[in-house]
């Protein structure tokens, strides 16, 4: 069904239910093309940009940042009115504690209403530009109807706040003045250009391969950026100095309308954007209710072979980290405060690196506003043990040689209460005990991942802070948290 065709197809009163044009296009493949163009507009947005490189983890996982956004999109036109709801409060506590003062001294706030008005407008732009540019072209009454669910979208995350301008007439002058009088060459656009495409996961049947993977990112990941690029509004393009390279809007159209025809062409299962970002990355298969991950039954079939044979092989292959003793305890540290604990990739521990595990762990597991709050404050509680423990030079952060010198001092009160905070939203029946069923619900929803054989341990709660002391600490190897935590 064509964009212009889903006018007549739902009219229903839901502007962001199942009938809409914005719920159809946000499972399509090619909405990875909108979202990807507009997170790079949104960066060169004064306040948006200052707010992604200072509080987010999107400098050292930019493919993370946008998996979220996708998915954070899907939860916002889900059919049940709730998960809509619930996603909006979520977004709004997220953006509510990211604040502080860019290299200019300007503050931001990601709570700005004109700042999220200007990510909204950019997703409706990215997608008008998308059907262009897909030979697609959007009669009146389409681009209208398209241009009122994404008013519709903003007004639920910002119901008190931005507003969108209330014509297309108007939208169209009030994009062009931002574009030409807010938008700056910030760090975070090129961060974006420079990492994103660079630092895709290598899918399941590639990751015993990585040289394969990285030569074939090598030729592809350039194509997609310059592909990006040139789909900017030239005036943009020229600000941040970026040229367009010869035959690249050949290039960009082909890309475009490749993906339009497989939309067309393809059975619906196999041009979801869910199993396209699944097949690249695992991590992000959608959930629901704790049962098995979404998706083709052959390309889940494909999942299940590869996580048992790399299963298997872990199982035979030595730990080289815990494989000897003496220092090894130390070099493990290292690695691990490089890998997960420095979310932020500036080569310290901050606060901005532990709130970014907790938003992260808050998204993965949809929680409420108590247990979130348990969380932050358990993550702030511990950032504030570490200090005192671990900064030896009082500047405020921690190296890596700060932490891994003195992994002893992982396991403080606070730690031990975001281990519980887990544990309470694992154990739904209360029984103080993790069972079976308990155990597959965590890890699929909230970690993306198939616990397997390991499902069936019972963990009670002392056992399962132990574990979770342990990785935080350095000292215990899990794919699961590395998955959550490490992942690109």
């Amino acid at each position: 069904m064509s964009m212009s065709d889903a006018t007549t197809a739902g009219t229903d009163a839901d502007p962001l239910g199942p009938g809409s044009m914005l719920y159809r296009l946000t499972r399509q493949t090619r909405w990875g093309l909108v979202a990807t163009r507009a997170i790079v507009l949104e960066a060169a947005h004064p306040q948006i940009g200052a707010a992604l490189i200072t509080n987010s983890t999107f400098v050292a996982h930019p493919w993370r940042r946008l998996r979220n956004t996708v998915l954070s999109a899907q939860r916002m036109v889900d059919p049940d009115i709730r998960v809509r709801q619930r996603e909006a409060a979520r977004l709004n506590r997220l953006h509510a504690r990211i604040t502080g003062t860019d290299a200019e001294g300007r503050p931001f706030n990601a709570a700005d209403s004109e700042a999220r008005a200007w990510v909204v407008a950019t997703l409706f732009e990215s997608a008008v530009t998308m059907c262009r540019l897909s030979g697609e072209s959007l009669d009146g009454p389409a681009m209208d109807r398209l241009y009122a669910e994404f008013q519709s979208f903003l007004a639920l995350m910002d119901p008190y706040g931005g507003k969108l301008p209330p014509t297309l007439r108007e939208f169209w002058r009030y994009y062009a003045s931002v574009v030409e009088e807010r938008l700056e060459n910030t760090e975070a656009v090129h961060v974006i250009l420079d990492r994103l495409f660079a630092q895709v996961p290598a899918p399941p049947l590639l990751r015993d391969q990585p040289a394969v993977w990285a030569a074939g990112r090598a030729l592809a990941g350039p194509a997609a950026t310059a592909i990006v690029v040139a789909s900017l509004p030239e005036s943009l393009r020229a600000r941040l100095g970026l040229a367009e390279l010869p035959g690249t809007r050949t290039l960009m159209h082909a890309a475009y309308l490749s993906t339009r025809l497989a939309t067309r062409l393809l059975p619906e299962a196999w041009t979801r954007l869910d199993t396209v970002m699944t097949m690249l990355d695992p991590a992000y298969a959608p959930q629901r209710n704790g049962d098995a991950p979404a998706g083709p039954p052959v390309l889940e079939g494909l999942r299940r072979g590869v996580s048992k044979a790399g299963a298997l092989l872990r199982l035979l292959t030595p730990d080289p980290e815990t494989a000897t003793a003496g220092d090894s305890t130390v070099r493990s540290a290292s690695r691990f405060f490089s890998e997960v604990l420095d979310q932020t990739g500036d080569g310290h521990l901050d606060w901005p690196d532990l709130a970014a595990m907790a938003r992260e762990i808050a998204t993965r597991l949809d929680l409420d506003t108590h247990d979130e709050d348990r969380l932050f404050a358990a993550f702030a509680d511990w950032w504030r043990e570490l200090q005192k423990e671990l900064d030896t030079d009082g500047d405020g952060r921690i190296t890596g040689h700060e932490y891994a010198a003195a992994t002893a001092a992982m396991a403080g009160s606070a730690l031990i209460r975001i281990a519980e905070v887990l544990f309470d939203v694992t154990d739904t029946d209360d029984d103080q005990v993790i069972d079976a069923a308990e155990h597959r619900a965590l890890f699929r929803t909230a970690f993306d991942h198939d616990p397997g054989g390991d499902a069936g341990e019972r963990l009670t709660r002392g056992e399962f802070v132990r574990r979770f002391l342990g990785f935080m600490a350095g000292r215990r190897h899990s794919g699961v948290y590395d998955q959550m935590f490490a992942q690109s």
